[in-house]
């Protein structure tokens, strides 16, 4: 996923190689070979990647040691003191810039060096805050966020700037302008307003407030989703407390307990731990109320309509159009899934009742376990980090002539010892950017899987490129003393997902660092990555490197075809149940109220009889723990969108060929180059010779869903 930014605003987006231990372990990679000795040997991408660096992050500096990510000033954590001082002084020269009658370059050019200069110094800060081990760094990189972000809201309300903007885009620069850069100078015209500084002083005021108020209530929101339900355990039967924490004369419920064996178990856990929760309702309605209040000031018909502007979506219209047919088409499909799986169950426990939301989760489980004979110890032999990470490469060399290419970090630019660094190199453009790769579980190590932005690239005035520095932040499993970091299928996804964002920043070269790489609509900066996953998922591409780490063997061809299968399992109900979350979403934040009488529950309820093949359980209120209302209101459509697009670029492009050379650089310079310097609907419609419509979307995803199908029957063991 991409890391979002707590604050939106026009200034930022608020998302030699190290030394090989000797082991007893050698494994393999895709392009690893026998030695002399008939022992198999790893390509170094793949044996470096299976030894975790040791280099010590030194405490000792010298005229040789680097600062974080090779800063100088950041050798030291008061160095991100002189970072804040230099980016102020430098934001306050170019807002005077912006604003001089005598200004000689294009607005949108000192905008970008505005919004340049202030995320290169935010967005390494706020990663730094969350990821670095030591306080001393964390706390002055927190300093830094406070700071800045201070000064986001000062320009965000600084009027004369405001109007220099909006005089450009209405009537044009006293600068020549091309079509990105009028594109460009919406977009900022457009984050600038989402403050409300184009309203009177009463309204903005308000337009603050409503934002303050918001954000306090998603925090509430979020803490309170996560929060255990505790019981008097003589309300539950004795046969099942064992499988609860008993604390006193309390059953405490954590989760949903969605692999229990026994049906009790799992009902108890669902009707618990979803029971309604007043406090959360209050919440949840007033951070709905307030959006829908700040956005209605601002000019919008929603808060859908605001959350949608500019997305690939581009109006809340389309995406309930898509959402809708998308539910028509779907639903046939998941009643086969649903029957099946009641099937399943009824052969399970002869006198049990009829499918129910707290059986879907183990009932795929059993199918894809019982069906396909496949579990993620069978594979992770095969699937060591190092591996992986070539069969990566070796993609990316295909595709695009890119290269990853291990980098000794000099000591202080690393945040902990056990970081990798790649240079991104094209072939014959050279170097494109780096990627730090935070691969490793640690304690104290934020559990999120996701990319973080560090450097945005953009053209700078020389005619050269800032090459662009991202980080991968992920939570895999450790080398052991006998073995390398060896990923489920699961993490392998996950890997290859999180470096479709990365390749996004690393392949784009846009003009604007505003709009590079990821820095688009989330509708849109999912594409790369989840097609990404289709990649992952093909044996194909899986069959070039999955090799065991101890004997080299490569992974037999029937078990990737099973795997593919079983991933496959149930995906109709799967899709039909994001559906309705998407739908959900929709009707929170659309322009149809409801009474004060009406709750977040009966709303629920009554989008889940019309969208969903399973009825409503009384008495519960998931969506009071469904945090993603939080960070992703009114843009929770954005994941089906993303993968109807990112299919059908498969389909187009890819299916027959996912190595093909003339794709994927077709792909490269008519999509991932632009970054979100061009609309994104017309945009892809161009590359995929479609217009983008809320039907051309569903058939991509039913043509995948078809795929899926066919994968699983042909695969099944009986």
């Amino acid at each position: 996923m991409l890391y979002l930014r707590r604050t939106k605003s026009i200034w930022g987006h608020l998302r030699k190689r190290p030394v090989k231990r000797c082991t007893l372990w050698s494994g393999a990679s895709g392009v690893g070979r026998l030695n002399t000795c008939g022992v198999h040997t790893w390509s170094p991408l793949a044996a470096a990647f299976n030894t975790k660096p040791n280099k010590l992050l030194s405490l000792h500096f010298s005229k040789s040691t680097s600062g974080l990510f090779g800063l100088s000033e950041l050798q030291e954590p008061d160095g991100f003191y002189l970072l804040k001082e230099n980016a102020i002084r430098e934001a306050e020269n170019l807002v005077a810039e912006c604003c001089s009658p005598n200004r000689s370059r294009k607005m949108v050019e000192v905008f970008d060096h505005l919004s340049d200069a202030l995320c290169r110094v935010a967005d390494l800060a706020e990663f730094i805050r969350m990821a670095h081990p030591q306080a001393r760094y964390s706390f002055s990189a927190e300093d830094v966020c406070v700071a800045i972000g201070g000064l986001v809201e000062q320009l965000n309300t600084h009027r004369k700037l405001y109007d220099s903007l909006r005089e450009v885009v209405q009537h044009g620069d006293k600068v020549p302008t091309t079509e990105v850069d009028k594109h460009v100078a919406r977009l900022f015209l457009f984050d600038f307003e989402q403050s409300g500084i184009h309203l009177d002083e009463d309204q903005r005021q308000r337009v603050v407030s409503l934002n303050e108020s918001i954000l306090t209530l998603g925090q509430h929101f979020m803490n309170g989703s996560l929060q255990p339900r505790a019981i008097p355990k003589v309300k539950l039967p004795e046969s099942i407390r064992q499988h609860f924490t008993i604390d006193g004369d309390n059953v405490v419920v954590t989760g949903l307990h969605a692999d229990a064996h026994t049906e009790i178990t799992r009902e108890a856990a669902y009707k618990i731990f979803l029971h309604p929760d007043p406090h959360q309702e209050v919440l949840l309605m007033e951070m709905i109320n307030g959006r829908h209040e700040m956005a209605t000031i601002c000019g919008f018909p929603s808060y859908a309509h605001r959350a949608v502007n500019g997305s690939l979506a581009e109006t809340p219209e389309l995406v309930i159009d898509f959402l809708k047919h998308l539910a028509d088409k779907v639903r046939p499909r998941a009643q086969e899934d649903f029957a099946e799986m009641n099937a399943v169950k009824k052969a399970q426990y002869s006198s049990s009742r009829d499918l129910a939301p707290w059986d879907v989760p183990y009932f795929t489980g059993q199918v894809r376990q019982n069906k396909f004979l496949v579990g993620a110890n069978d594979l992770m032999p095969y699937f060591s980090l190092g591996a992986v990470m070539e069969g990566l490469n070796g993609l990316l060399v295909s595709l695009y002539d890119v290269t990853l290419q291990l980098e000794e970090p000099q000591p202080g630019e690393l945040w902990t010892s056990d970081v990798y660094k790649l240079a991104v190199k094209h072939n014959t453009e050279g170097v494109l950017g780096y990627i730090y790769c935070d691969f490793y579980e640690r304690p104290g190590k934020a559990h999120q899987d996701c990319h973080f932005t560090i450097r945005g690239g953009k053209l700078l005035e020389n005619g050269s490129y800032q090459e662009p520095v991202v980080v991968l932040h992920l939570n895999l499993p450790s080398p052991s003393w006998s073995s390398p970091s060896l990923l489920t299928p699961g993490m392998v996804e996950n890997l290859f997902h999180e470096m479709g964002h990365a390749l996004h920043s690393m392949l784009a070269r846009t003009q604007y660092q505003h709009v590079t790489g990821t820095r688009c609509s989330t509708d849109f900066a999912e594409v790369p990555s989840i097609l990404m996953e289709f990649f992952a998922m093909d044996p194909r591409v899986l069959g070039t490197f999955a090799r065991h780490y101890k004997t080299g063997e490569a992974v037999p061809r029937e078990l990737l075809e099973r795997l593919v299968a079983s991933k496959s399992v149930f995906a109709a109900s799967e899709m039909q149940l994001q559906t309705f979350y998407s739908l959900l979403d929709q009707r929170y934040h659309g322009e149809e109220r409801w009474s004060s009488t009406t709750s977040t529950t009966h709303i629920l309820e009554e989008v889940q009889s019309k969208y969903y093949g399973l009825p409503y359980v009384q008495n519960t209120a998931w969506q009071l723990r469904f945090g993603h209302l939080v960070g992703y209101g009114a843009k929770y459509y954005a994941y089906l969108v993303s993968r109807a697009v990112a299919s059908w670029i498969w389909q187009k492009y890819f299916s027959e060929d996912p190595f093909s050379r003339k794709m994927g650089e077709k792909y490269r310079k008519e999509v991932l180059a632009h970054g979100g310097g061009k609309p994104p609907r017309a945009m892809v419609g161009e590359f995929l010779g479609r217009e983008v419509t809320a039907e051309s979307m569903v058939d991509a995803l039913m043509m995948d869903l078809d795929q899926k199908k066919s994968k699983v029957e042909s695969n099944r063991f009986s």
